[in-house]
Order: structure tokens, then sequence, then C-alpha cells
């Protein structure tokens, strides 16, 4: 090698540039570099620049020069060339042999596995479960029987390899990371399944076996080397009795389990732990669902229900995996309503943390105070103890469930961030500490040199210099976050408030009654179907105590006032909310003139409150609104017009932007409570249907004012800073937005659109035109007491990635030369709401040969139509969610028929006028018009349809957000029974009904959408 570099005016010597790299050990280095291996490229400032970046350059260097000395001439070459010319591969190899001496051992056994780092293609990015499986099923069939387990091994490290070198260049964040762990982990229990099954055709023959997740490996977070937990679970083939099937299924478990667990010439993959089963080690290894379920039941303790949450089918029979996972759900979501549960938990912790040797106490990264398992206890107690009646919070992942945990607000958003930003931090280096010599481990290092590694390999994760002192760096680091994580822990966990949460009934609010004494009180709120008495009680006392004018009404008024609200699947929160309502408006003369006076207004205000969520916390935000329920006509929609007009004078008269949308949104969100109300009361329409279409074009007017005030007061603000605007701007309602069909949670999808002014620059016009669609969208979305209008633009050309406004020139240049057919049937619902009409007018003109073209649908595009519609069915529906009962994708849902009648728009809006609108039920009534669908099979559409948007407006109007899903808490499915006609007690009727509509809709979609 070169043995000199000039510095300055200075020569630096090669063992001095060495250490400034990072290099501990110059002088071996050297000798390596001047060895045959690494001849020639001890010169490249390239690649000794890209070994100091590396987490350990010295071991870095010793894996290289290991691996090519493995590698015959031809093979070495092309690794040279490839290493010297290719960053990326550079990088991942690098990366891998700097942090992990083991994956460079592997190299050194297995050469030619390097290639595995090289082609990156985008498939090759985020594989799944599928891409390991076929990898190892591919090597291992390739081997012969005898030495299969060891093809195995060869084969899950090079998928190992690939991980960890996404892992450490970057590649994939922590979360990714883990999944593809847990991803390869199932993969690799098939394929030594399969292994198994082949070694005994007669068992795999006698029976039907899944595997069952646990842990880490469940909750799709798996460490690099951990135990894989598992549950079997088997189930007899057709005519084979039950005890010979359990018996093949055990020896094909056993043989899974020491297929991955045994140590043989290419070491082991990592221990199959089966422990977690009912009775534990005590237990059979492998029982029938029937018998999972009985011991559930019957005898599992409270730490099994807290280990279920995690549970996943990984392996084996998919469908009786699922079956296992859909059976013990109801289980572990009732768990924290077992005696002493939230005790239970926190004595389980308590254990844990008093069993680690006092000697590693201080370096415990998962166990000790600080550690991983504060944070996996506190969010599974958590999960356990309101999961019962929000089905968000149902994931097996830590992260995911911290995250909807702050999103349901039961965890604050800044402890959630301080929690999230301390658990990727300490798994990342339990995931170094344990990746150097794949070794489980969850302690930190006392050897500096470990130290110094570790340090470097998560500099970009350290607050603070690295450089000078990376191991004090890293030190201050780890105990930052061990420090925060038990403080918050400590908060969050053993909060005395959970104890009562817990053993609460699920729902309960609590509310009471006066003029008895407590218990008589207590006995007839329960009568009444008040689910906390002595919380009631409470809030009367409150209401009706005092000798004021204020308390003489309300005792006059509550004992009617409290059959109302009994009469409602959540009387306890509607008489909290009245309580509220009544502090903020009680010394107000109009409010006691209305309780005393307008009986029907009484009534209806105890109706809107005990109905749900919503409406009462629209209330909640300007209590004055209640005035509208004294007015006869105070809960008739206004139209567009008026909306506007009251809008846009509001606008005119605020000093700023910001004040301008903050009047548009405070008159939005009075008359959201407007029609929630009129809705939750019937006063929409005469039938189901009309209410529904009511309520849609209620909401569409009410935002499309909204966003033309809002716009206008940002034209303004921009204007006062810099003069005229050079551009007029008109908005493009899409989606249901554009289809005048908006539920209460419902976005407004829009497409923003400019055109310069006489004169005006483009350039300057697309910059001013930017500025004010995102402080349009910035000022509308802002955190405020309104609720928020979400601004959606995503169905622009080139989605996020494109401009958010462009030029009508522009849209006219895209979708003439590059649109898709998914956009042209996303324009089936455009409309202009909002800007310069004209401008709308000119783009709706511009789209209307896309949206009907003049010949139909190439047959190209029908197949790409369909091929879309299929993935969205198997990729979007989220995990866990019942496709039966999911309003929006699920079978026979809105999709379903949205896009069977969109496609009748593509094929013959060009030839049937009436066809060309952008409502759902005007298109598929003009389409049965038509003679394009029958009249039976539009019927059977519609119904479906209908019934899915009511769902979800029920939904959102019960529980205060949106939802694609039947509540899982049984007083929020009550109520939505109750908001669609359904009496108390029948909420199953209304799912097998929803279950029966949508079925026979989907059925008629697979005739004209699929075809035969």
């Amino acid at each position: 090698m070169a043995v000199e570099e000039r510095t300055g005016s200075r020569t630096s010597r090669p063992e001095t540039r060495l250490v400034r790299r990072g290099f501990t050990d110059p002088e071996q280095a050297l000798r390596l570099l001047s060895g045959p291996a690494l001849h020639g490229l001890a010169a490249d400032p390239v690649l000794l620049d890209a070994l100091g970046t590396v987490a350990d350059p010295d071991l870095a260097l010793r894996g290289l020069a290991h691996l090519l000395e493995a590698l015959d001439e031809a093979e070495r070459h092309t690794l040279r060339d490839t290493l010297t010319t290719s960053k990326p591969l550079r990088d991942r190899l690098l990366g891998v042999l700097g942090a992990s001496a083991a994956l460079g051992d592997h190299l050194g056994r297995h050469p030619r596995d390097w290639h595995a780092l090289v082609t990156f293609e985008q498939r090759d990015m985020h594989p799944g479960q599928a891409e390991f499986q076929r990898e190892l099923s591919t090597r291992v069939r390739a081997a012969a029987p005898a030495a299969r387990a060891d093809e195995l091994r060869a084969a899950y490290r090079r998928c190992l390899l690939a991980i960890a070198a996404r892992d450490l260049s970057g590649t994939t964040d922590l979360p990714q990371t883990a999944a593809e762990l847990a991803d390869l982990a199932g993969a690799t229990l098939q394929a030594a399944l399969d292994i198994a099954a082949e070694e005994d055709e007669e068992a795999a023959t006698d029976c039907r076996l899944a595997v069952i997740g646990m842990g880490k490996c469940g909750g799709r977070e798996l460490n690099y080397v951990s135990d894989v937990d598992v549950i079997f679970v088997a189930e007899p083939r057709e005519g084979v009795e039950e005890q010979r099937a359990t018996r093949a299924a055990t020896r094909l478990a056993a043989r899974t389990m020491r297929l991955c667990s045994d140590t043989t010439g290419e070491g082991t993959i990592w221990p199959v732990d089966a422990n977690l089963r009912p009775e534990g080690r005590n237990g059979p290894l492998v029982r029938t669902l029937a018998s999972h379920l009985a011991y559930y039941q019957r005898w599992a303790k409270t730490w099994e229900f807290q280990a279920l949450l995690k549970a996943r089918p990984v392996a084996g029979d998919a469908e009786l995996g699922a079956a296992y996972a859909e059976a013990i759900a109801p289980l572990v979501w009732q768990a924290a309503a077992r005696d002493n549960f939230v005790t239970d938990v926190q004595q389980m912790r308590r254990r844990v943390v008093d069993a680690i040797p006092a000697t590693e106490v201080g370096r415990q990264l998962k166990l000790g105070p600080g550690g991983l398992r504060d944070v996996e206890f506190a969010v599974q107690l958590l999960q356990l103890v309101h999961g019962r009646t929000d089905p968000s919070l149902r994931s097996g992942n830590t992260l995911e469930a911290l995250a909807a945990l702050s999103a349901g607000g039961y965890v604050g958003r800044a402890d959630a961030a301080s929690l999230d930003a301390a658990y990727r931090f300490l798994r990342s280096l339990e995931h170094r500490i344990q990746l150097h010599r794949l070794r489980r481990t969850h302690l930190v290092p006392k050897d500096p040199a470990d130290l110094r590694r570790l340090a470097r390999s998560l500099a970009a994760g350290i607050q603070g210099d690295t450089r000078t002192d990376p191991v004090a760096a890293l030190d201050r680091e780890w105990k930052r976050h061990a420090v925060e994580v038990r403080r918050l822990h400590e908060r969050l966990f053993y909060r005395p408030l959970l104890d009562a949460v817990a053993e609460l009934p699920s729902g309960a609010a609590g509310l009471g009654h006066a003029g008895l004494t407590p218990e008589g009180a207590r006995a007839r709120l329960e009568a009444l179907g008040y689910a906390d008495p002595a919380a009631a009680l409470r809030h009367l006392t409150a209401l009706a105590s005092g000798v004021s004018r204020k308390a003489a009404i309300q005792r006059t008024l509550l004992p009617v006032m409290l059959g109302w609200l009994a009469d409602s699947a959540d009387p306890d929160a509607g008489l909290l909310t009245f309580r509220q309502v009544s502090d903020a408006l009680g010394r107000t003369p109009w409010y006691l003139r209305l309780l005393r006076d307008e009986g029907a207004a009484a009534e209806q205000l105890a109706r809107v409150l005990s109905a749900g969520r919503l409406a009462p916390d629209l209330l909640l935000r300007a209590p004055e609104a209640v005035a509208m329920l004294g007015d006869p006509q105070g809960l008739d929609p206004r139209g567009r017009a008026a909306l506007e007009q009251e809008i846009l004078a509001a606008v005119g008269r605020a000093p700023t932007a910001a004040a301008g949308v903050a009047a548009a949104r405070a008159v939005r969100r009075r008359e959201l409570f407007r029609t929630s109300a009129a809705d939750l009361l019937g006063r929409l329409g005469p039938d189901e249907a009309s209410a529904l279409d009511a309520a849609g074009e209620a909401l569409t007017a009410l935002n499309a004012a909204t966003l033309q005030g809002a716009l206008r007061a940002c034209i303004a603000g921009w204007e006062a800073d810099h003069g005229e605007l050079p551009t007029r701007l008109a908005v493009i309602a899409m989606g249901r937005f554009g289809g005048h069909e908006l539920g209460y949670g419902s976005d407004a999808d829009v497409l923003l659109v400019h055109e310069p002014q006489l004169g005006m620059l483009e350039e300057d016009a697309a910059r001013a035109a930017r500025a004010v669609c995102n402080e349009l969208r910035t000022l509308l979305a802002a955190p405020s007491t309104e609720p928020p209008l979400l601004v959606d633009a995503d169905l622009r050309p080139e989605g996020r990635q494109g401009p958010l406004v462009r030029t009508l020139a522009s849209y006219a240049a895209y979708y003439r030369r590059w649109s898709h057919v998914w956009e042209s049937q996303a324009l089936l619902r455009a409309e202009p709401v909002a800007g310069d009409a004209d401008l709308g007018e000119r783009f709706r003109a511009l789209i209307d040969p896309l949206r009907y073209p003049g010949h139909g649908v190439p047959e190209r595009d029908l197949v790409e139509i369909r091929r879309i519609k299929a993935r969205i069915e198997s990729e979007r529906l989220p995990r866990g969610a019942d496709p039966t009962t999911h309003t929006k994708i699920g079978r026979g849902g809105l999709a379903d028929v949205e896009w069977t009648v969109q496609l009748l728009q593509l094929q013959h809006g060009h030839a049937v006028p009436a066809l060309r609108t952008t409502r759902t039920r005007r298109a598929l009534a003009a389409a049965a018009e038509a003679g394009l669908i029958g009249a039976e099979d539009a019927a059977v559409l519609d119904a479906a349809w209908l019934l899915a948007s009511r769902v979800r407006s029920a939904v959102m109007l019960v529980r205060g957000r949106a939802g694609d899903s039947f509540p899982g808490d049984a007083r929020e499915l009550s109520g939505v029974a109750r908001y669609l006609g359904y009496g108390a007690g029948h909420s199953g009727e209304l799912v097998d009904d929803y279950r029966r509509t949508t079925r026979r809709a989907r059925a008629v979609v697979e005739r004209l959408f699929y075809g035969p």
C-alpha cells in the first residue's frame, strides 16, 4: 500500500491515517492490507473511508480478508470489483462485517452468500414471510434429505445476513427489522414443519397442525437472537380418531422444534419454546382447539391471557391457526374484568424484577428498572384494561399498541413519544449487542471495546458527540432513556385509578337520582340501567342541591330527565354530559327557561346527549348551541348559499387569515352539531334513505362553504403581505366529498387547480398558489377547540410525490400522457366546490372525456381495474378486521358497490347521460333504468350501500371517532343498533342482518364486476 499521505505540509504515516479512521490495531490492519487477499485495495481511499464509518473497522477488515481468502480466484475478482464500484454493496457488506463477527464467520463458511447483499430490487427491500419461505424452501429442497437440517441453518443465516445489512445500512428501521425477523422465524418454522412432514408422512396424513407464534414472534417484533415462543394446536383430519391425530401432531411438533433448536455442523437457529402452552411444561405439547378453549375458560391465570395478547398464527394449517386466533381473542379482551386483574399484573412485574441477580440489575436492558419490560408491561396492561372497549388497541406489537394508546387518548402524546423513542433506542441497543456473536443476551457488556463498537454502531441515535468519547456518550444516552422509562412506567403502570377502571363494567361513566336514600337511589338507578350509581349520585347532588332557581328547576326536571336518559344505550354518559352543559349554562336565563318551558326541547336534549359521543362533544365546545333544540326549525339543515354567506361575512371581518379560518371552523362546528342532532332525532328525512342522502348533502354543503371561506381568508392573508394574487384557484371535490356522500368523520378529498392571471409569470403564480393552498390545509387542520377539517389531496396526479396544486394546462398534459385507468375512475366523482367557478367548470370539461370515454373501457383497463380491486381486498383490510362486517372494503361493503357502479359509468357514461353523476345511488338507479343492471340486482346493491353507509355514520355518532367496523364494546354496539332502529338487546340481529345484506350484494358484485 502507499505508505504516506500528505496532509497540508506534513506527511501522515499509514498507522496515523488508520487510527483517524477508527482502527484500534493499525499494525494488524496494515498487515491485512498488505496481504494477498486485499492486495491492490490498500491505497483505495474510498474503501478505507467506508471502513472508517462502520461499528468496528478492525473487525470489518478481518472479516473482509477472511471472506476474500475463502473465495476462488474468479469469485474473489468479482467481489473486489463490485466492492470498489458499488457503494450500496460496500456499505452493506462492511456494515455487517463491522458489527457481527458471527455473520462474518458465516460468510467465511459460505463465501458466495455475499451475493445476497448485491441485488436490492424493490421486492427485496422489505420481504415478508412468503418471500423468506420461498428462499428457505428452494434451498432446503435442493439438498439431500440427510443434509436438510444443515441447509436450513445455512439458508436461515443467508436471510439473516440480508436483514442485518438492511438494518445496519439504514434501509429499514427498528420496527421493520423486528418484523422481518419475526417473518423469517415464521418461514423457518414452516420449513422445519415441512421437513418433519416429509420425514413422517403418516403423521402429516393424520392431522392438521398450526403453529401459533407468541411473545415477540407473535407481535412481529422479534430480536436477532431469541427463544421463539410457540403454541401448537391440532385437529384430526376427516376419518381420523382424535387421540391418534394428537399423537401424530405431537411427533410433528417435537421434530419441528428439534430441527430449529438442535446444534449441527452449521450450529443452531434458535430454541423453540412451547412453555406458554396450557399447563406449561407439565401439559401436553399439542392440544385440539376445543381443549385449548376448555382450559382457558376454566383454568387459565391472568398472565396467560396477557401472553395470549400477542398470539398470531405463523406456520402450519392457516385455517386452523385463524380459527384459534378468532376463538381466543374474546377471552383475552375480557381478562381485565377478572378479579384482582391489575394487582396480578403488577405483582408479576415485581416478581420479574426481584428475580434479577444483583450483579446484573445495572446492566439489564430487558428486565431491569427502566428496561424494555417496563415499557412492554405498561403498554400491555393499558391494552388489556382499555382494549375491552376499544378494538384499535388490540395489536400484539408494542410500538403499534403504544401509538394506538396515544391516538385514543389513553396515554399523553408527549409521554407516548418519550416511551416510543426510549423503546426504539433500547431495542436497537439490544439488537446490536446480540448481533455481534448471535447470542441470546440482554446484558450491556463491560468490555470497553464492545461498548465502543456499540456506540459507533448507534451513533446516529445518540445525542451529543460520539467521537471524543463514544463509550461515555452511549452510557449517557442509555441512562437517559432508562430514567425516562422508569418515570413514565411508575406513572402509567402503578397509578391507582387503573384498579377502578378495570373493575367497572364496560362503558360505565356514572350518574344518579335525587329524593331517595343513598341505597334506594342506587337501586333505582341500577333498575333504570345506570352502570355506576355511586358516581351518578355525586353528579345528581351537584345538579340539584342548593336553593338557587337553577337547582329548583333541575329538581323538577330530573325525574323525567333520568327516564329519557335511561331509554338509551349509555344513560351514564348522557347524564354526565347534561351536568357539564348545565354547569356551563346554568346561570343563563334562556337556558333555564328552555328546560322549564320547552318539554320537547328537554327531551331532545336528553336523547341527543345519551345517543353517542359526537353531538355532545360538539355541544360542549359551545354549549349555547343547545338553543337550537328550542326552535321548531332550529335543526333544519341550512343550504350552501346561507352557510357561505355567513362564513364569508365572518371571514371578511377577520384581521388575519388564521382568524378568518377560525371563524369558518366555528360555524362548521355549530352546523355539525345541528346536522348530527337532527340525524339522531330522526329529523333529516321520512325514511332511512332520504335521511342518509340529506345528511350527505348537508355535510357536503358545510365543508364546501367552509373551504370557500377558508380559501378567501388565505388569499386575503397572502394579498395583505404580497399584493394581488397572481393566479386564480379552484377546489375540486373528490371521493365521497364530490359524491355528496360525506359522513361525519370523512376527510375532504380534493384536487387543487390554478391558472395564472394574464401577464403573470407561471413560476410566480405557482409559488403563490402553493403558499395559499398549504396555508389552507394547515389552518383547517390546526389544533383547536374546533373540529379539524382535513384536506386530503393525495388523489392528485403523482399522489404525494406530485405538486400540491397544478395549472389547468399541467393537469391536461398529465392526463393526456400519463393518466392511469384508476385516475379516470377517481375522476368520476370530481366536482368543483370552491374557488374560481369558471376555472372549476373548465376543469370539469377537461376531465369529462377521461371519465366518460367515448369508446368505453378497453379490455386491458377492465383487467387492471379488477386487479386493483382484488389487491385492495387482500392487502388493505386491517389486520384482525372481520371482512364480513368491515363496511368499507369488506364483503359486499361500500367499495364493492361503488366500484361496480363506477365500472358501469366508465363503460357506458358516454352513451347514457344519466350515468354522468358523482352520486353513487343516482348512478345505480340510472344504470337500472338503462337496462345495464337488473332491477333486483340494483335493489340488492342499493340496500347494501345504504346499510354500510348508515353503519359508518352510526359508529361516528356513537363513538365520536370514525370506524369502518362494528364497535367491540357492547354499549357502543347497542348505540349503533338503536340508531339503526333496533331495540335494546337486539344488537346481534343488526350484525346478522348486515352480514345477510352484504352477502347478497357480494354475489351480485362477483357476477357484474368480476364476471363469470
